[in-house]
């Protein structure tokens, strides 16, 4: 805790990233209104008491939908994330740790993936199991998959030289031990900080998808889909995209502080520390 308030960007960060996480988490349990209450009568009211954040094109509860909404693309970009690094982070260490052709199919394979952006490999999945949030995460865990394996295989690379790996492999530990031994615990830091950022990412990735039709469809919600339904009304009800738009923006930011502040802390107590200090 020392640390995270060491750092005021951490904590600002953190401190927005959590409010919103758990704004999402509560709507599992509690939303001021039901989601799928349609109440025709009551559409595009403005904030109230009753509705804080208004009513929207079918009098369904605009701060209820965002609750729901925020949950739905977090779960996504955690999702995507963590298909990403899961898949990703074993490679960058095989290209690091064993070199040599390993090293070459990983770089290509990554060169593959990146040739292909979220929203295409979206679409080529849709045409298979159709559009829905899984299409989602699958699409953009895809894409974070060479950005993961990546910055793996760079951060590997920085350490692989240095003298307590190299007494690891005097010491008989093969490559596979080396990687999860020795290489792994001295980039988690890179991957964490790597995290945030494509965290961000995908939270903006949903949306993008979610708006063009490909991710989250009714009834469930997302911020994106949100944002596709109050299009058509920006210029008579521009409040309807303010909400999302506004939610989707201080997010990412909050994601993005927290990433930078994160990084700081980690590169503040590595100097301190000196290269001695490695983790062996």
């Amino acid at each position: 805790m020392k640390r995270i308030l060491a750092h005021p960007s951490l904590a600002i960060g953190l401190a927005a990233t959590l409010f919103f996480a758990l704004l999402g988490l509560v709507s599992l349990f509690w939303t001021p209104y039901p989601i799928a209450q349609i109440e025709i009568g009551r559409r595009f009211l403005g904030p109230s008491a009753e509705h804080w954040l208004g009513t929207d094109n079918l009098g369904r509860d605009m701060f209820s939908l965002m609750m729901s909404g925020t949950l739905t693309s977090f779960v996504v970009a955690a999702l995507a994330v963590a298909i990403g690094a899961g898949i990703g982070v074993p490679l960058g260490l095989a290209a690091a740790a064993w070199g040599g052709p390993v090293e070459w199919l990983v770089l290509r394979f990554t060169d593959f993936i990146f040739a292909f952006p979220a929203l295409i490999v979206a679409i080529l999945i849709s045409t298979l199991i159709g559009p829905g949030s899984i299409n989602a995460v699958v699409a953009i865990g895809v894409f974070n998959i060479p950005v993961f394996a990546r910055v793996a295989r760079g951060g590997a690379l920085s350490i692989a030289t240095l003298d307590f790996v190299a007494a690891g492999r005097l010491a008989g530990f093969g490559n596979a031990q080396i990687a999860y031994r020795h290489l792994l615990p001295n980039i988690m830091s890179l991957i964490i900080v790597q995290g945030t950022i494509q965290l961000s990412l995908g939270i903006l990735s949903e949306a993008g998808l979610s708006y063009v039709g490909l991710g989250t469809q009714p009834p469930s919600t997302s911020l994106g889909l949100m944002l596709k339904d109050a299009q058509s009304l920006f210029l008579l009800h521009p409040f309807l995209t303010f909400v999302p738009g506004l939610c989707i923006v201080l997010i990412v930011i909050a994601l993005n502080i927290a990433g930078d502040g994160l990084r700081d802390a980690i590169d503040a107590r590595l100097r301190a520390q000196g290269s001695s200090n490695v983790v062996a």
